[in-house]
């Protein structure tokens, strides 16, 4: 069987158009792992806030401890679809997850500046996330729309 030169051609166009249309801009990489290391979580525990966060060097905006961190149990693929088909627009650049996560909350107990920041036990609920999205790519956990369940809803 002989492979026609055109058709080499052609899964190469084909190949160098698929990357491009899915790789991830220079200017954008650098958010996008920010917002990984602060909220893509697929192995956290409710018991790892502390530890998770210090590991993570995660922060809030004045470099004091962050009051607030959710990690996503997710694979980042899935994360990722909120800023496309996977989630509904908000306004802006947020975006609303179609479907809802698994999510860990960890609330600060005590502490203002690293490394004294202690967050206690994180607590578990399903939530509808919306993410800020910079072109099709996550860059900023916007907030968690607990998951309505037919009696009551899941608030913290």
């Amino acid at each position: 069987m002989e492979i026609h030169p055109s058709a080499v051609i052609l899964l190469l166009v084909f190949c160098v158009s698929f990357s491009a249309l899915h790789a991830q801009p220079d200017h954008i990489k650098p958010r996008y792992q920010k917002f990984l290391n602060q909220h893509f979580g697929p192995d956290m525990s409710e018991q790892k806030c502390s530890s998770e966060i210090r590991k993570r060097g995660i922060t809030g905006t004045d470099d004091g401890c962050k009051p607030v961190n959710t990690f996503i149990q997710a694979n980042s693929n899935n994360i990722r679809a909120v800023c496309g088909r996977g989630g509904t627009p908000q306004g802006g650049n947020l975006f609303k997850s179609n479907q809802p996560f698994p999510v860990i909350t960890c609330k600060l107990q005590s502490g203002v500046r690293p490394p004294r920041c202690e967050y206690g036990k994180g607590k578990m609920s399903t939530r509808y996330v919306v993410l800020g999205c910079a072109e099709g790519w996550p860059v900023h956990y916007e907030e968690g729309i607990p998951k309505k369940t037919s009696q009551t809803t899941v608030l913290f």
